[in-house]
């Protein structure tokens, strides 16, 4: 099934495929309430279609939790499709997310995917609620320089728990179950940068924080899935595999290269990241930097993404590829599952009506 539909692109232009080796559930297996549903077809009851969905506890800001369902991984065959099979499956998978205690569900889906977007919004009552931007950027061949008079620490899984939910309080989609994330197996650690003279004043025992810091958590996709380009032109293909070769040969020149996109590669996916103080949007930077040096000893990542929403300042702080960035916005849709509640007045308690004033998502990187 995943086989015949790709992430993007086809029909013989260039597209991105995704190897899930052999695990389906891969993408909702870390959630602690998790579903798969199939569609089957005709009498020889062939799958055509698949959907996934989770249910977690995340914020929706001002510290206001709400039981979400998470929709993500609707799959249709291209030979079945416009036969209302999509509607069904997201159907029967909302019935068992309220079954199970949500009040809400989400769904993300490319800006330039209509069809997607039709069929929540149109058919299935899902409200535009947000616009993400997936900002990329390549694993070059060799190192980035840190800059001098910073100091990057990693904390551990107790102390980033108690960090994130002190910053991220007031955000939205602010996961419950943070230390099951950062306790995970792919998660590759929690990092946060401040100027060298705060350190030996700054005491990790307590809840005070830097005057000045930035703070972000690196999570793999080795284990999960790899990604895979195909379709490309060969002019593309030849300044892709240039560009590498001269940075390999060259890296005092500090050429901007391309990794190898055309074999199988892995994501590190930048999540949790925040940043305070005066010095901020530089330590940020150096903190990307240094995800940059933990991608680029791990032979086979290919890229460093993170996502945000559009008014979140981080947006003009992270390095990215602008020629990549711009083609990968999402729109998170949402909607409340128990529609007899609906008003026609503005609920303050119904999250589709009322908008949070922050301009903080926290972007779960289980639901890449």
């Amino acid at each position: 099934m995943e086989k015949r539909c790709e992430i993007f692109g086809g029909g013989g232009k260039s597209s991105l495929v995704a190897d899930l080796m052999g695990d389906p559930i891969c993408r909702v297996r870390h959630f602690p309430s998790y579903i798969m549903l199939v569609a089957e077809y005709g009498e020889e009851r062939e799958m055509v279609g698949a959907i996934r969905g989770c249910v977690k506890t995340v914020t929706r800001g001002n510290s206001v939790s709400a039981k979400i369902a998470y929709i993500l991984g609707l799959r249709v065959s291209p030979t079945h499709r416009r036969l209302g099979i999509g509607i069904k499956l997201v159907q029967k998978l909302e019935e068992w997310c309220k079954q199970n205690g949500a009040e809400y569900a989400y769904m993300t889906t490319d800006c330039t995917n209509q069809p997607s977007i039709n069929l929540f919004t149109r058919k299935g009552g899902y409200t535009k609620l947000r616009t993400l931007t997936m900002l990329v950027q390549p694993v070059h061949a060799h190192h980035k320089s840190l800059g001098s008079g910073i100091a990057i620490v990693q904390l551990n899984p107790r102390l980033a728990e108690s960090v994130y939910r002190e910053v991220f309080a007031d955000s939205e989609f602010f996961p419950k179950d943070i230390e099951i994330i950062l306790r995970s197996e792919l998660s590759q650690g929690t990092f946060m940068a401040m100027p060298k003279r705060f350190l030996p004043e700054w005491n990790r025992k307590t809840s005070i924080l830097p005057p000045s810091f930035a703070l972000l958590s690196v999570w793999s996709t080795k284990q999960l899935f790899r990604l895979q380009a195909k379709g490309v032109s060969l002019l593309t293909y030849s300044l892709c595999v240039g560009s590498r070769m001269l940075d390999a040969w060259m890296p005092w020149l500090k050429l901007p290269s391309f990794p190898n996109v055309f074999q199988q590669f892995w994501v590190y996916f930048l999540y949790g990241l925040h940043m305070e103080g005066k010095y901020g949007s530089r330590l940020m930077k150096a903190l990307c930097a240094f995800a940059h040096n933990m991608a680029r000893d791990d032979e086979g990542c290919g890229v460093l993404a993170a996502e945000v929403g559009q008014k979140d300042p981080l947006r003009d702080v992270i390095p990215h590829w602008r020629k990549l960035s711009p083609l990968s916005e999402d729109l998170l849709c949402v909607k409340k599952l128990n529609e007899e509640e609906f008003s026609e007045r503005c609920d303050p308690s119904d999250w589709t009506k009322s908008r949070s004033p922050s301009p903080m998502i926290f972007v779960d990187p289980r639901d890449i």
